[in-house]
């Protein structure tokens, strides 16, 4: 089996057209496919499919399968599949307290993965060491590190992805960061800065629920709570890049202080932190850590199932704003807090059936463990998409 050729300028613009880039997304997300099922999810003429993968495959992005498939009558029919390889990128995931990165194949591969801990997450020290990660990346890749395309970074909070600002995170206390050109500075890639859980939500457009689905919602419960939603073709972001902030719906006690600043919000009593210091208010006890809390929901103690009921009931509503609005045919809920999902599902279900309008209470609501490096292959895809952006 020969060797994926490099990714080099001359083979970038077989992919810079919005023809070929919209076909060979059709190829990573329902290959091996055909012609013909191409020609129908995109609308255009066989002869313009045709003419349009023969590039593809020359190039080495696309390769059509050794095994015809039956097709009677008529002549067989021989599926596209992506080459896996054909294409690399480094994504990124910034938590407080760690760094998660991996390099990802165009096929959804992940071929290795770096964490660096952060004793800070002020800006300067995050820059410092998402380099640091990137480069060890690259190192691990040796000869395949030339056909990475770029680097996506995913942070929580308000992201302008056109300038890769990350305009405000609360989690990290972050206002106007240009991450992406800081970023840049250090490194021979493109870069592109994503919202973390719309970064998610794009991976399941390409690779998980968006394949089958026509409409979906990733609703994240962890440090914060977030959602990226999935609708009509494409993951949804907003005059303004904040689509899916449901953590700051004011749906909690309005005495309930969030981290954004504002009185009221989900995540003011959902986020862990938030039910880990209810916990800790209960028992008078400053150093009880969030396993502690969990423990003691679990034995039955009494302010603990209190502060994980308090955070159901939040999060039930803001599932029901959401399909309310949306009207999405499935929500994932995703994120760290699902661990814990045992403590809270019960509360979650009651309140969403109690304010989900009409045939909305019909959205299935599925569990699904997320680790960080799925968070970081979302970044990843990310930075595929950036690369796939037709030139004008």
């Amino acid at each position: 089996m020969s060797a994926t050729p490099p990714l080099t300028s001359a083979r970038r613009p077989t992919l810079r057209t919005a023809t070929s880039a919209e076909i060979f997304t059709r190829i990573i997300t329902h290959g091996p496919v055909s012609r013909v099922e191409i020609g129908r999810l995109t609308g255009l003429s066989p002869a313009k499919v045709t003419k349009t993968v023969g590039p593809l495959i020359r190039d080495g992005f696309v390769t059509e399968g050794e095994h015809a498939e039956s097709s009677s009558p008529g002549r067989p029919v021989y599926p596209l599949s992506v080459v896996p390889r054909s294409m690399l990128a480094i994504g990124v995931k910034v938590n407080a307290d760690e760094i998660v990165a991996v390099a990802a194949s165009i096929g959804n591969e992940v071929l290795t993965s770096t964490r660096r801990t952060l004793a800070r997450h002020d800006p300067e020290t995050v820059v410092r060491e998402i380099v640091r990660c990137v480069r060890r990346l690259v190192a691990k890749l040796g000869a395949g590190a030339d056909r990475l395309v770029g680097i996506g970074v995913s942070v929580s909070g308000d992201i302008d992805s056109a300038s890769g600002v990350v305009r405000h995170s609360p989690l990290l206390g972050w206002a106007n960061v240009p991450l992406g050109a800081t970023v840049a500075r250090e490194v021979d890639l493109p870069v592109v800065v994503e919202n973390d859980v719309r970064a998610l939500a794009r991976s399941e457009q390409w690779f998980g629920l968006g394949v089958e689905a026509e409409s979906f919602a990733v609703v994240t419960i962890g440090a914060g709570i977030g959602c990226g939603i999935y609708v009509n073709g494409d993951v949804v972001v907003g005059a303004h890049g904040v689509v899916g902030e449901i953590g700051h719906l004011p749906l909690a006690p309005p005495d309930a202080e969030c981290v954004c600043g504002r009185r009221g919000c989900v995540e003011a009593v959902a986020s862990s932190g938030a039910i880990r210091d209810a916990v800790r208010a209960g028992h008078d006890d400053p150093g009880l850590t969030l396993a502690d809390a969990v423990a003691l929901a679990h034995s039955g103690d009494r302010a603990a199932v209190d502060a994980f009921d308090r955070a159901g009931t939040a999060i039930g509503a803001a599932l029901a704003v959401t399909a309310n609005l949306v009207d999405p045919e499935v929500v994932v809920i995703a994120g760290e807090g699902v661990m814990e999902y045992d403590l809270y599902e019960r509360r979650i279900r009651e309140e969403f059936a109690a304010h989900a309008f009409g045939a909305a209470a019909s959205c299935r609501l599925v569990v699904r463990r997320h680790t960080f490096i799925d968070w970081a292959c979302g970044a990843a895809v990310a930075a595929f998409r950036e690369a796939l952006r037709p030139v004008a």
